[in-house]
């Protein structure tokens, strides 16, 4: 029978009258169901239905292993995957699998060096959106996580959680390999490839490979000579924070690495270890 009813603005075809008349409206730009709660229009009836549960909070999608409802059988699918284990989109560049393209999407940023969410107020580029807001809150000051053992609040939630664990001595991650306990789990993840030898992240100008992004981010500026940390007294840029905290101590005359044995202070400690080879 084939597709006898053919759009005349795009030449695309199809079964029914029905059918090209929704299409058509693609082009006219005509939304003919709306939304008594919200005023927004749909082109069809059924994509109106589904929308009317954002308002009801009707979750007519049950998942069968937990009882957990979905307002779509799109995200009851994307849902199911966290009890089958399923992750079907696997990265072309390090093998990770994920359950949905969006992560995947977000993912390859790490490989790429994407970082298309722009901090409008000192240019900061970052891979997800969600890490912008969270960074945006570094120039407003706001820290709104309090700790309820001692002064110290916190930007995020995550970050009080974690220093919690500072009272409790909590270290809930457990290495299966070493038996060593961490705080938190990406610092966990991280330690886990020391175990294994994996190095996931990949340097695009060199080929070089480290475990963690963090380090890769640090070693990218080998490649691009971004020296992001500055010193205030006299305007020399470092590639690491840590680089800078030791080098301001040649502006405020900070030793704070002691001998023992002879009282003498270094700046570092790796000037400490050399010195005490003296007294051995």
């Amino acid at each position: 029978m084939g597709k006898p009813w053919q759009c005349g603005e795009c030449e695309k075809r199809f079964i029914s009258p029905s059918k090209l008349e929704i299409h058509r409206r693609v082009h006219t730009g005509e939304r003919p169901f709306i939304c008594s709660d919200c005023g927004k229009g749909f082109t069809q009836l059924a994509n109106l239905q589904s929308h009317k549960r954002v308002h009801t909070e009707v979750r007519p999608f049950t998942c069968t292993e937990c009882g957990k409802g979905f307002k779509h059988s799109s995200s009851l699918q994307l849902h199911r995957r966290v009890h089958t284990g399923e992750r079907p989109l696997t990265c072309s560049d390090c093998g990770s699998g994920f359950t949905q393209l969006s992560h995947l999407l977000t993912h390859q940023r790490v490989h790429t060096g994407e970082k298309p969410f722009i901090c409008s107020v000192c240019g900061k580029g970052f891979t997800q959106s969600s890490h912008l807001l969270t960074h945006q809150r570094v120039h407003t000051e706001q820290r709104q996580f309090s700790c309820s053992h001692c002064t110290k609040s916190f930007r995020w939630s995550s970050n009080l959680l974690t220093h919690q664990r500072v009272h409790t001595e909590e270290r809930a991650f457990i290495c299966t390999e070493c038996g060593k306990g961490f705080r938190d789990s990406s610092t966990h993840q991280n330690h886990l490839r020391i175990h294994t030898g994996e190095k996931p992240f990949t340097c695009s100008d060199c080929g070089k490979r480290f475990q963690d992004s963090s380090t890769l981010v640090r070693h990218r500026r080998v490649h691009s000579g971004e020296r992001p940390f500055t010193c205030s007294v006299c305007g020399k840029g470092f590639t690491q924070s840590s680089h800078l905290l030791e080098h301001q101590r040649v502006h405020t005359g900070e030793r704070p690495f002691t001998c023992s044995e002879c009282g003498k202070g270094f700046t570092q400690s790796s000037h400490l270890l050399t010195h005490q080879r003296v007294h051995k």
